[in-house]
């Protein structure tokens, strides 16, 4: 059984994800991520406002009526999640954790395809991968993936993308739309670590980076001896926040470790989301699939 705070959380969860894929997302979805071609419908007569590029002219002929030609488009599509579910996940100075804006994320974005047709899989990942979930369709599968995300419990504690990456290469034969939802925080990921697998992902895949991060992973607040630990190693020590200088570093090193890994992102040719967990997440995933749009159409 599970405990009744989680319950009402996930049902939270799907009743406000399902209701905005239904308001905007299922639409820019689809115009974003496009399916593999496009199969005969049918033909039917020619009606004010049609493309004449779609005009039938053997049937025309034929006729001596106008007719053209209709065609749906052939999705076929697979959407990936790689759920990162390490230590660091499971922080939070807001009122959201890391992991449950990265559920909410994940069955958005999952809410989105199925109502498209498409078929959603995931992988939990830290240090090791942890569970595959295979791709199938249904609001009862997006429920589950949403109850891992929550729920999962892993073994390792690390996190290592570029070996959930490989790892999906090794299983996912047909090309896909993969969601890579992290902080994107730890040792191993430099760009030497990061670029190769990212990069060869992104050739054979749609690959979209998203990092959710805590306003406290960019910016300390003034205060005096604090003891922190490190959710993934379980290092600690203690800093003094009250000096200017120690805050003011720590703000450097992020900007500098976002920069580093926005262009290795940039090199691999994956588009990157960036998401907070004191910021609404509607507002840069629209943004996200606006600029896509027009990217490609």
């Amino acid at each position: 059984m599970l405990p009744r705070e989680l319950i009402k959380k996930i049902r939270r969860i799907q009743i406000v994800t399902s209701r905005r894929a239904d308001e905007s997302f299922v639409g820019q979805y689809r115009s974003v991520f496009r399916g593999r071609g496009m199969e005969f419908d049918e033909v039917r007569a020619y009606a004010w406002g049609d493309d004449v590029r779609s005009i039938d002219w053997n049937v025309t002929a034929r006729t001596s009526i106008p007719h053209i030609k209709r065609y749906n488009e052939e999705r076929e599509l697979t959407v990936f999640l790689l759920v990162d579910v390490s230590g660091s996940q499971r922080f939070g100075s807001t009122d959201h954790l890391k992991s449950e804006v990265a559920a909410e994320v994940a069955a958005l974005l999952a809410f989105s395809a199925i109502k498209n047709r498409d078929k959603v899989g995931a992988l939990f990942f830290t240090d090791e991968v942890e569970k595959v979930l295979p791709p199938a369709a249904g609001p009862s599968h997006v429920l589950r993936v949403v109850r891992e995300i929550l729920l999962f419990r892993p073994h390792g504690h690390g996190t290592d993308v570029a070996g959930a990456l490989r790892y999906l290469g090794r299983i996912l034969k047909r090309r896909a739309i993969v969601f890579v939802i992290s902080d994107f925080l730890g040792p191993g990921l430099s760009e030497g670590e990061l670029k190769g697998p990212l990069r060869r992902a992104a050739r054979r895949h749609d690959v979209v980076a998203i990092r959710i991060r805590d306003p406290r992973e960019l910016e300390l607040p003034q205060a005096g001896l604090v003891r922190m630990c490190d959710a993934e190693t379980g290092a600690d020590a203690i800093f003094d926040l009250g000096s200017r200088r120690v805050r003011e570093h720590y703000q450097e090193a992020a900007a500098a470790r976002d920069r580093s890994f926005e262009t290795t992102l940039t090199r691999s040719g994956v588009d990157l989301i960036s998401l907070r967990t004191d910021q609404p997440y509607e507002l840069p995933l629209g943004r996200f699939f606006r600029e896509r749009a027009r990217r490609i159409h």
